[in-house]
C-alpha cells in the first residue's frame, strides 16, 4: 500500500473512499459557505457505509447543525440516518452511470433511519453534490 499524501490537494488523483478523498471532502465541506448557511436552519447526521471495495468496508459522515458542516471518517455522532451500499453501486452513482434515487428504489442503496428528517434536508444535499463535483475530477474510481 502506498503512503498516503499529506496534501491530497495537490496529488493527480485521490482514491474515491481513500482517507486522502475523505479529508479532500472534509476540507472542501468545511469551506461551503452555502452548506455553513444551510448547517443553520438544518441538522442532520448521516452515515455513509460501503461494503465491498477494494480497501474492504469504509463508513464515513456528514454532519450539519448549529452553523456548522463537517464530514469524515466513521459514523455520525448523532446519527439520524444510515446508508449502506456496495462498492459497485457507489462508483455507479458518484460516477453518474447509476441516478441514486433510483438506486434507492432498486434496493441499491439500503436506508435506515429518519426518512421525513432526510427528505427535509433536500437542499443540505443538493449544496453537497456541488462539492462532490469539485472533487470529482481529481477523483480516480479504479
Amino acid at each position: 500500500m502506498s503512503p498516503v499524501s499529506e496534501n491530497p490537494a495537490h496529488d493527480e488523483s485521490i482514491g474515491y473512499l481513500s482517507l486522502a478523498w475523505i479529508r479532500e471532502l472534509s476540507r472542501e465541506v468545511g469551506e461551503s459557505e452555502r452548506l455553513a448557511a444551510l448547517a443553520t436552519d438544518h441538522q442532520i447526521g448521516v452515515t455513509q457505509i460501503v461494503t465491498d471495495g477494494p480497501e474492504g468496508e469504509v463508513t464515513y459522515h456528514l454532519q450539519i447543525g448549529d452553523g456548522t458542516a463537517a464530514f469524515g471518517a466513521g459514523a455520525a455522532e448523532p446519527e439520524d440516518v444510515r446508508m449502506q451500499q456496495s462498492w459497485e453501486t457507489a462508483v455507479a452513482v458518484a460516477t453518474g452511470n447509476l441516478n441514486a434515487q433510483e438506486a434507492f428504489i432498486t434496493g441499491k442503496i439500503l436506508l435506515f433511519g429518519d426518512r421525513e428528517k432526510l427528505m427535509a434536508a433536500q437542499p443540505v444535499f443538493a449544496a453537497l453534490d456541488a462539492v462532490f463535483t469539485a472533487v470529482r475530477p481529481r477523483t480516480r474510481y479504479g
